[in-house]
């Protein structure tokens, strides 16, 4: 997802899909339409935290780093080189000359010196990147094409973090204006292989190819990003020949895309990644302060059942933060089981009870009764919700909804103004678990739900300049255990990337790292 670690798993449950719409721009073949189910606030590489973002500026923008497709080996990008001195306190780039912005004015070390900056300026937002960049104390211009960080102390991370860091150009944003609400925060210039076109609010954005950029051009020359919440809506496109690409919902895969014309018209593609979704207790609110109401939750949710029933089987079960296919996961941590009985013995010990016969749980005179939140755009968390509300309710929590619109939906996860709610992360593949999980992060990061404990904050913080692969595994297996038995998460499901494309492409590769539009091929007509 283009930063590396954990720099863009906030609001990478944005649950986006990709499709392409054969209107009236698609009289040219070499158009490819992509579906956003929101649109960003922002197409800041800085300050936005969201996927939706992310599906959008990766073609846009350019790192010092890129991570390879296959092997997800760190690669040269805008660096040609760099060099690690100083037992690895100091990294040290060398760019690539001749790089242009799509603007025509050349990329040079000023512009990675500014990002830096802008990235450690207090009043520039976006607290879950800053994190990873507290130990680098300096990014130095050596000469014009030459960078150098220094650090405080050893990161296992520090290689992937630096030459993946976002990279604006400063002659755009260097004008007094303010960073936070930059015009061009909806006009990026980058140096990819596409540049930004248009934005049409609540619509689309539009992208072109980058007649500018140094390297191979790409087939596709302009990719069309559409704003529709409706995934109804574009499979029904999808089937009409009017669209291209779209990622698949479980029941889409399982039940709507399986005939023999479907298949002749399109690929059907999967593959995992770095993801799972979760149900957030907020450890603030009364109701989820203690840890055995929260493992009740987590045993009066039938899991095996959930994934069944709304995702018929696609996925797997998980117990915890890391990628379930990485070494970092636990797998000797089976996921709670679920168990209605011991779900109600754990909440008497916590001292809920009906004193006053009315079917609701009580507690000094205070009604177990929560309000889940979640995006508007997100079918699988409405219908889990629905679901939730009916069993919770035989055990004697009321359990209320409030569904919003992306944007203020962040909002109330950025101002904690919430009982529980159901999303999902998108992880880096090293999984440093800071920005998650670390009690630093309960007011401005990631720490959504107030987790704290003094002995995973250690862990996280050792494991972090712990070399060592072993010893790290052994602490961050620690660390799992820790989250298992505090349950601030009900961690659900690990599911699968599902896609149809179009067979009207050529060159439609599954990678480890997914799909890339660059190497696409548009088949010639006959």
């Amino acid at each position: 997802m283009g930063r590396g670690a954990a720099f863009l798993c906030f609001l990478a449950f944005a649950f986006f899909s990709v499709f392409s719409c054969r209107g009236e721009e698609a009289r040219d073949p070499y158009t490819l339409y992509v579906h956003l189910a929101s649109e960003p606030g922002t197409l800041n590489p800085i300050t936005s935290t969201e996927a939706v973002a992310g599906a959008v500026t990766k073609y846009v923008y350019e790192t010092l780093l890129d991570r390879d497709f296959d092997t997800l080996e760190l690669k040269p990008q805008l660096a040609e080189r760099y060099e690690v001195r100083n037992s690895g306190l100091v990294y040290r780039f060398f760019l690539k000359k001749g790089v242009l912005w799509s603007d025509g004015v050349e990329f040079t070390a000023d512009d990675v010196v500014y990002s830096f900056n802008r990235i450690k300026d207090p009043k520039v937002a976006g607290a879950s990147l800053k994190v990873y960049y507290l130990d680098v104390t300096r990014c130095q211009k050596i000469d014009r094409y030459i960078v150098e960080f220094t650090c405080r102390r050893p990161y296992f991370m520090q290689r992937e973090l630096l030459g993946e860091m976002p990279i604006v150009p400063r002659h755009i944003y260097d004008d007094g204006t303010d960073f936070n609400t930059h015009v061009m925060n909806r006009r990026p210039v980058g140096t990819g292989p596409y540049s930004f076109a248009a934005w049409e609010t609540r619509k689309r954005i539009i992208l072109t190819r980058n007649e500018k950029y140094r390297g191979e051009k790409p087939h596709i020359k302009k990719i069309v990003y559409r704003v529709v919440p409706d995934a109804n809506v574009a499979l029904l496109k999808l089937k009409k020949g009017e669209l291209d690409v779209m990622s698949l919902s479980s029941l889409q895969w399982a039940r709507q895309t399986g005939t023999e014309q479907f298949n002749r018209d399109f690929f059907k593609l999967k593959y995992y990644q770095p993801y799972y979704n979760y149900i957030g207790w907020n450890a603030e609110r009364p109701f989820f302060s203690d840890r055995r109401v929260r493992l009740a939750m987590t045993h009066l949710i039938h899991r095996r059942a959930v994934l069944e029933k709304l995702l018929f089987g696609l996925g797997e079960i998980v117990n915890g933060t890391f990628f379930i296919y990485s070494k970092n996961y636990s797998k000797n941590l089976g996921p709670w089981p679920y168990d209605p009985e011991r779900a109600r013995e754990l909440l008497r010990e916590a001292g809920w009870a009906d004193t006053d016969n009315d079917g609701i749980l009580d507690r000094d005179g205070k009604k177990f009764s929560f309000t889940m939140v979640y995006p508007v755009s997100s079918d699988y968390s409405e219908k889990l919700a629905v679901i939730l509300k009916e069993d919770l309710a035989k055990a004697g929590i009321e359990m209320k909804l409030n569904r919003y619109e992306w944007a203020v939906f962040v909002q109330k996860l950025n101002e904690r103004d919430f009982d529980a709610t159901s999303v999902g992360w998108s992880l880096g593949y090293s999984g440093d678990p800071y920005q998650l999980w670390h009690s630093s992060q309960i007011k401005e990061g990631s720490n959504f739900c107030a987790f704290r404990n003094a002995e995973a904050d250690r862990l996280i913080e050792a494991a972090r300049v712990e070399f060592n692969e072993e010893r790290r595994i052994a602490m961050y297996h620690r660390f799992n255990e820790i989250v298992h038995h505090e349950q601030p998460y009900t961690f659900m499901f690990c599911n699968p990337a599902m896609a149809a494309v179009s067979r009207r492409f050529d060159n439609v590769k599954v990678h480890t790292k997914g799909l890339n539009y660059l190497e696409w091929k548009v088949k010639a007509r006959r």
